[in-house]
């Protein structure tokens, strides 16, 4: 790669950081599994004046998608699971769903299945005020912040199987709409395995990619590492506090309730093992945790034309199509900044970022933390860079 090019996306971090967009970032980017530059800025937490470093720990929330679906694959691969099983199979709270359509409330045309979790076409969607399917979701978020400290939290499957009981959006399988499919998943994940699903993915993915500092909270012994969520306000950034998606912002304790969705915090390192191991067809120093043909199904595209004009709506992402909880760009010439045909990855709700590029090889990861930011200004100024400085 163009080392000079390179040292621009230093100059942009800094301006993320005097800019007061952020208080602190890092970036890495991989090439051909080598490391080509790591760059960082600002502060991990603004009062105690904690510089960021590479290994200063960050929450993933949505960034924890691709690392919940990995774990579906592996599931898949050994015949656990079909796509097409019906989610009620393993969530009774998923039988007889409702859907909200434009003349009332009216029976689901059809199941949800494990293949519209992973598509996000499943009809669960986010909580809000707009809708009853929103209405729904919020009250059960509501309830699980509610009880979040107690000693009668909410744990991730029965958070599923009360999910499963919200009004649908749509009909499974009619549309595309960002939502809970992630957390639902995890919940399955916990059903087949046996285990918890924190158990499933230290055993199967953390241990063996030695991903250390990758969980679903931060034990004492790590706070030191543990960078602080900041927001705007009219003095500047300051703390950002509060509790969202079911997530304790202090990730304090062992969570009764482990978000597929947005519940794992990590290290930019951590992250760049798994998404190594992805570029490598499943691979990684010389083991192979998933097999090549899953890492590319994995990896793919899967809406279908009536459910792809809902996912063309998504701001930012106009030339991606969506599969297996990862944005897959399908279009070089409608995308607003510089990427690739057949690049894949996805963003977390206070920033993090990470694509995988395999026809150039190519790695790029980016973490911070800022209340309702997922792919910025910035994060395409730095994609731009990262195009600039790669040598055809």
């Amino acid at each position: 790669m163009n080392e000079q090019r390179l040292q621009q996306l230093q100059i942009v971090l800094k301006e993320m950081v005097d800019s007061s967009f952020v208080s602190g970032v890092n970036c890495m980017v991989i090439e051909h599994g080598e490391e080509q530059c790591y760059f960082e800025a600002g502060v991990a937490n603004i009062e105690t004046k904690a510089p960021i470093r590479r290994n200063s720990i960050f929450r993933l929330y949505s960034m924890s998608k691709p690392v919940t679906a990995a774990a579906v694959m592996l599931l898949i691969e050994e015949g656990k699971i079909d796509l097409l099983d019906n989610v009620s199979l393993y969530l009774p709270g998923f039988k007889n769903s409702d859907v909200e359509t434009s003349t009332g409330i009216v029976n689901a045309n059809r199941e949800v299945n494990i293949h519209d979790l992973l598509s996000m076409t499943s009809g669960l969607v986010y909580g809000g005020d707009q809708s009853k399917a929103e209405k729904d979701t919020t009250a059960v978020f509501d309830d699980i912040i509610k009880n979040l400290y107690t000693d009668h939290a909410h744990t991730t499957v029965k958070i599923a199987n009360r999910l499963g009981q919200c009004t649908l959006a749509y009909h499974p399988g009619e549309k595309w709409q960002y939502g809970t499919s992630a957390d639902i998943l995890g919940a399955i994940i916990e059903v087949v395995s046996g285990m918890k699903f924190g158990e499933f993915l230290k055993k199967r993915i953390f241990a063996p990619l030695k991903m250390v500092d990758t969980d679903f909270y931060v034990p004492e012994s790590k706070k030191n590492r543990f960078t602080t969520v900041y927001m705007d306000s009219e003095e500047g950034l300051i703390p950002y506090l509060e509790n969202n998606l079911g997530i304790m912002n202090d990730m304090s304790i062992e969570p009764a309730f482990e978000s597929g969705g947005a519940g794992l915090v990590s290290t930019i390192d951590d992250y760049a093992k798994f998404a190594q191991m992805l570029m490598n067809k499943g691979t990684y120093d010389g083991i192979q945790y998933m097999a090549p043909k899953t890492v590319k199904f994995f990896t793919s595209a899967h809406l279908n034309s009536q459910q792809q004009q809902y996912m063309a709506g998504w701001p930012g992402l106009v030339g991606f199509t969506y599969g297996n909880l990862m944005r897959v760009l399908v279009d070089e010439g409608l995308t607003i900044f510089n990427g690739t045909v057949g690049e894949y990855g996805w963003d977390g709700w206070l920033g993090a970022y990470f694509v995988n590029d395999p026809k150039n090889d190519l790695i790029f990861l980016m973490m911070m933390q800022k209340k309702d930011t997922g792919t910025t200004s910035f994060t395409r100024k730095l994609r731009n860079v990262l195009a600039s400085a790669i040598e055809l």
